[in-house]
């Protein structure tokens, strides 16, 4: 947290510097008093500030301080009062650090935090889902290829807390619960900073892939504001993005900031046109009436792309001195979000999930969810002898509700209602912390010493739904099929009473972190963390990095350490009856909880924690004042993955009917630690900050490639044996391995000159696998009436590039206008090639792998004023 007092001469300087042309802040004079900055207006730039500067004026500025460019870094941190004496410039850390600035941000052409990272990080991957139940309202995501719970989220360098709702539908990150970024404005961001190396010893668990902290504006005065609207070429998916950020003095020493951002995203559709059966009989001869019924274009029977939001969100960032050496800091932020996702269309012909009475042409059920997520961090920083220390409390809360809606309960017949509310979840977090750190001399080497504890207690409620989302309403009426009413709400019966649960889990932490310049060139960091878990119990993690400067140009750094992840609360407790698909077929599945006397039944233990080993060896290089390049290997080994079994069927075996027949269930799945995995990845990167004639050009190249494969054997219980391909099948196998794009690389170019600056980014995305669960026998393998063979419905996705421009025209100080277009080129995902997966001419594109969004081309203008 950075207190400082405002100076409004200096302010006038920051502003000329921020809109001058080359940066060259040396010559630059304010208003008043003409004449050059002086050593102490120097050191009060922010950290994010000097980052973005060329590097040449970075060594004009060391000049004029008297230091090196990476102790002017150290410097600045330190006045801003910062907890740690030894932040270094992102190209000097001893681990790969990405920042990614607010001026970055703005040019991102993207509304939501999720999609600026996916267009400027490499090794991040988050994309929309569709036709996947609540995972259509909240994207996974993915750093290093890994998990969505595998990386953790930091919100001024406090623990973010995660969703409520788990991923459950197959999509990638089947199985996993993260953290909601789309919940955090990004007009309240002032930074990002994304540490790609696992830190568990430094955060505790969920760190193995790495961190990303986001630092929110510390703006003293002034207010912002940002209109944003766009719209796809398709003529859909409009964005309707409106934010306001506002910063007042809090006091003689401090500062509030104020930021609200109201967002709209329209759904998209690129269905096909329905080919199949609605009423299975002559009438499918002349279909007419049916379409003109269906509420979509053409003979469309579904919307798939992404769903319809609408956003509302309010943060507050803040802090004051209480005395010379004591500060208070408090922010936090509520977001509400609803969305409304489509699921399969029910046709008439399927009688005993429909009422022909509400509905005589079937319908298309929409499930609508509605999130809201608020977090308040509270805290104390101060010195005593020398010590900085930092006392805080942290609360966040995740609650996701579920209704249905133009929908029916078949079981009860026309008595019926057509929408009901289905359920839903709650996660709440407590964290009480204590820091302790300080720069000392020890054995002559300048050592920065940190430890501390943390009491965490965490909250996960599943609520039932209203009666008649589940109940079942003994509709004695005959069907065509001659099968029995399905019970429950199409297409997501609602959770019964007896799903209903409250569980708690509280931990307790300590941490030692030491970081020592053992010579001028070498430095040397540690850390050990102890955890405490209330139901599983202990875990100890530790790190060792390292950097040595060769070379006043080059720098080689490496690190090593282990990390682990609990079993999120869950993973542990989830349990309901669903409807899952299943080559486009509706299956009734019951997902037991991690204590259930049937998951022992079928030999499944207690949940335990991911255990991972992390090792990582790079080279950064100051090629010259202007350009840097950093090249980063990596390999994660992580033992005992959490994952979602398949379903096993009482009809495939008599011991599983033998568990299951009791309890009225034909299928069954959980989750349990299954597997190993192993992922090796490649991170290259340069950034040429230069002048070009009268203006300032920025270049940079960044490249991932990640490769995840499963490590062994799949681990199982003695009744399971033989059953692997059940617990955890090639297509689930896929999802860890080949789901996400294996190498992706981001271009970006930015040219600013006077009032003008424009833009240019490429975004290659490497291919992707989509692997059936039952292809791997041949015998298994179906007509593909695109080509009159008999294939394989397994595809490779081929590699894309998408291209995105924008141009910026600053009119005065306060004003600016930009114009872009997304995907220049109108570039698509490969479309199915195999006529199973296509469903029926529905799905022309893969809803199970998704590279990127289907939106296509998109269009949209932003007005920015600044008061």
């Amino acid at each position: 947290m950075r207190i400082f007092a405002f100076d409004y001469k200096l302010f006038l300087v920051v502003l000329i510097l921020f809109f001058c042309t080359s940066y060259d802040c040396i010559a630059q004079e304010d208003t008043e008093n003409s004449r050059t900055l002086t050593r102490e207006e120097i050191l009060r730039f922010s950290i994010e500030e000097l980052l973005d500067l060329p590097l040449e004026q970075l060594m004009k500025l060391s000049d004029i301080v008297g230091v090196s460019v990476d102790e002017l870094f150290q410097l600045v941190h330190q006045i801003h009062g910062v907890r740690s004496d030894s932040l270094r410039s992102h190209f000097l850390s001893p681990v790969p650090v990405e920042v990614i600035n607010q001026r970055q941000i703005e040019i991102s052409g993207h509304s939501q935090l999720g999609q600026v990272l996916q267009y400027q990080c490499p090794s991040f991957h988050s994309t929309p889902q569709t036709i996947s139940d609540g995972t259509d309202n909240l994207d996974p995501i993915s750093l290093r290829g890994l998990g969505t719970d595998q990386v953790l989220v930091l919100v001024n360098g406090k623990r973010r807390h995660s969703s409520s709702y788990l991923h459950v539908n197959g999509t990638f990150g089947r199985g996993t619960v993260g953290t909601d970024l789309n919940a955090i404005p990004t007009s309240a961001i002032q930074k990002i900073e994304i540490m790609r190396d696992g830190a568990a010893a430094q955060y505790g668990s969920d760190a193995i892939a790495g961190v990303i902290n986001i630092i929110l504006k510390e703006n003293p005065v002034g207010i912002d504001i940002s209109s944003q609207t766009g719209i796809s070429t398709e003529g859909d998916g409009l964005l309707q993005k409106v934010s306001a950020s506002a910063g007042v003095e809090l006091g003689t020493n401090g500062f509030l900031n104020l930021t609200t951002e109201f967002i709209h995203r329209g759904s998209i559709n690129r269905s096909g046109d329905y080919t199949g059966a609605v009423y299975g009989d002559e009438r499918d001869n002349n279909l007419t009436d049916f379409f003109d019924n269906v509420p979509f274009e053409g003979k469309r029977v579904m919307s798939i792309g992404f769903a319809e939001t609408d956003n509302a969100m309010l943060f507050y960032n803040a802090g004051t001195e209480i005395t010379e050496d004591v500060l208070l800091y408090f922010n936090g932020g509520v977001s509400y979000r609803q969305s409304s996702a489509p699921g399969f269309y029910r046709f008439p012909k399927d009688d005993h999930r429909v009422v022909l009475s509400l509905f005589p042409y079937g319908f298309s059920p929409q499930l609508e969810t509605n999130l809201v997520d608020y977090y308040s961090v509270t805290g104390v920083e101060g010195k005593y002898h020398g010590w900085n220390i930092d006392l805080s409390y942290n609360f966040g809360a995740n609650i996701y509700d579920l209704t249905v809606k133009n929908g029916n309960n078949a079981s009860m017949g026309a008595n019926s209602p057509i929408s009901a509310y289905a359920g839903g979840f709650s996660y709440v977090q407590n964290i009480f912390g204590l820091d302790f750190s300080r720069k000392v001399d020890f054995l002559s080497m300048p050592t920065n010493i940190a430890f501390g504890t943390e009491f965490r207690i965490e909250n996960y409620e599943l609520a039932a739904g209203e009666q008649a989302s589940w109940i079942n309403g003994n509709n004695d009426l005959p069907t065509v099929s001659g099968q029995p009413h399905q019970v429950g709400f199409q297409y997501y019966p609602g959770f019964k009473p007896e799903n209903e649960l409250t569980r708690y889990r509280a931990n307790i932490a300590a941490y030692l972190d030491f970081e020592s310049d053992v010579t001028s060139r070498f430095l040397l960091g540690t850390a050990v963390r102890f955890e405490r878990y209330s139901d599983f119990g202990r875990n100890l993690s530790w790190k060792v990095a390292a950097r040595y400067r060769f070379h006043d140009l080059f720098t080689l750094r490496s690190a090593i350490n282990t990390g682990f992840r609990a079993p999120s609360l869950q993973q542990l407790y989830y349990n309901r009856v669903s409807t899952q698909f299943l080559d486009g077929e509706p299956v009734q599945v019951v997902n037991f909880n991690n204590e259930s006397g049937a998951v022992r039944a079928f030999g499944i233990e207690a949940l335990k924690p991911e255990l991972s080993y992390n090792s990582s060896f790079g080279i950064t290089s100051l090629i010259n004042d202007n350009l840097t390049v950093t090249i980063d290997g990596y390999r994660i080994a992580i033992q005992d993955r959490i994952i979602q079994s398949g379903r096993f069927k009482a009809e495939d075996d008599h011991a599983y009917a033998a568990i299951l027949d009791p309890l009225n269930v034909s299928q069954a799945q959980f989750f349990t630690n299954a597997i190993d995995t192993e992922t090796l990845g490649l991170d290259i990167a340069a950034v040429l900050n230069t002048t070009v004639g009268y203006g300032n050009l920025i270049v940079s190249l960044a490249y991932n490639r990640t490769k995840t494969r499963i490590d062994g054997d799949i681990k199982t219980s003695q009744l399971l044996t033989g059953k692997e391909d059940v617990l955890f099948n090639r297509e689930e196998i896929s999802r860890i391995e080949s789901a996400i794009p294996l190498g992706k690389f981001v271009n970006l170019i930015n040219y600013k000159i006077n009032l003008i600056s424009f833009s240019l980014r490429n975004t290659y995305f490497g291919e992707a696998k989509y692997i059936h669960p039952d292809d791997g026998n041949e015998a298994n393998w179906q007509l593909n009436e695109l080509t009159g063979n008999v294939e394989s419905r397994d595809q490779i996705f081929s590699q894309k590039v998408l291209t995105d421009i924008e141009a910026n025209y600053q009119f005065n100080l306060n004003t600016k206008l930009s114009v872009g277009i997304n995907n220049v080129f109108n570039i698509y995902p490969d479309k199915h090639t195999h006529s199973k997966n296509i469903s029926s001419g529905m799905f022309v594109y893969s809803r199970r792998i998704q590279q990127f969004t289907q939106m296509g081309t998109f269009v949209y203008f932003k007005l920015m004023f600044s008061l």
